[in-house]
């Protein structure tokens, strides 16, 4: 089964409980204003195969205590999303969680198929200017369902839980050199960290907050 993926992570340990395999998806059709993942919107590249995947994600999966799929929009590519979570069961992973930027009742088709397959799921598109207090979401718009036990046991708390004082961000250097974020940053965050990076004389760019003013407080396509 093809699939396209923009990377693969681990330790992942900010979508998440414990130290995580993360897999994010390629290309997004939903494309919310402010998304930290821009590079994922791209329906070309990161062509590889499930089994691709598979390989890799056993490497880690002795010292995972969960996987986290996100994108990109892992829904954009039902058949290999499912292919994907089903290889996956059978590797006997822990818990799953996906997240995902489509409403929860859209989704009702694929996830009559994924039954079982996904323990929490984290669904609707990120809101920029929404308020951003709970766990694991990136705005309060965003809803988590709890769908199998271990998603319950493992997640509930995350349901009303406010968003840890201790804010962290996972930072990755990849063997090309560059470097990227996982996690889910506050408000303007990456724009410190290119104010504080350009003091430094270091040129940067980036593309989360980028098309927000701030002078007029606006989003500019």
């Amino acid at each position: 089964m093809d699939i396209r993926v923009s990377r693969l992570h681990f330790p992942v340990t900010t979508l998440g409980p414990g130290r995580r395999i993360g897999i994010w998806f390629q290309g997004c059709s939903i494309r919310c204003a402010g998304c930290i993942s821009m590079d994922t919107w791209a329906d070309a590249g990161g062509e590889t195969s499930v089994a691709a995947v598979l390989a890799q994600v056993r490497e880690w999966l002795p010292l995972a205590t969960g996987i986290t799929i996100s994108g990109g929009e892992p829904f954009d590519q039902p058949e290999a999303l499912l292919a994907l979570l089903r290889r996956l069961r059978e590797a006997a992973v822990d818990d799953i969680l996906v997240y995902s930027g489509h409403a929860f009742e859209s989704l009702a088709a694929t996830l009559t198929q994924a039954d079982g397959l996904i323990d929490a799921l984290i669904t609707d598109p990120f809101d920029i200017d929404a308020p951003q207090t709970l766990g694991l979401r990136g705005s309060d718009n965003q809803r988590l369902h709890c769908l199998t036990a271990l998603g319950r046991a493992r997640y509930a708390t995350y349901a009303q839980a406010p968003r840890s004082a201790a804010k962290a961000l996972d930072v990755m250097f990849d063997e090309d050199g560059s470097v990227w974020f996982a996690g889910i940053p506050e408000r303007h965050d990456f724009l410190r960290l290119q104010e504080i990076l350009s003091e430094q004389g270091h040129r940067i760019q980036i593309s989360a907050d980028k098309a927000r003013s701030r002078s007029d407080g606006k989003f500019r396509p």
